[in-house]
């Protein structure tokens, strides 16, 4: 499988991971220096995050994926998704929403350094 394949993979693969709240396969995917910056601009380092997706402050219970694109040369991964979220005690909306990603690869495996999200 090349690059540009694995990338959208593992786009896939954090979707259903956070709707299954896989923290273990959030973990393995997202590098240690993970930082997410919500649309807010509030930033969550990876161990924040993960917690709020453990704990149910960012619960996801669906995603359909509109558009992936890649840019393995300068690592970057977009993903636009329609999702249905109930975030920060907000009652449970369906967003567009794009995260923007800088990704790295490490051995075999692509891992999320950075995300932005945004809506389109």
């Amino acid at each position: 499988m090349n690059d540009e394949q694995q990338l959208k993979n593992l786009y896939n693969e954090m979707w259903q991971a956070l709707i299954s709240k896989d923290i273990s396969t959030l973990e393995k995917i997202h590098a240690d220096e993970f930082i997410l910056v919500h649309m807010t601009g509030m930033q969550q380092p990876k161990k924040e995050y993960l917690r709020c997706v453990r704990e149910g402050e960012l619960n996801y219970f669906s995603s359909t994926a509109e558009n992936i694109f890649v840019d393995v040369n300068a690592g970057k991964l977009i993903g636009q998704s329609k999702v249905e979220a109930a975030v920060f005690g907000g009652r449970k909306n369906t967003w567009r929403l794009q995260l923007a990603f800088d990704v790295e690869k490490r051995g075999d495996s692509w891992v999320l350094i950075r995300g932005k999200a945004s809506t389109y």
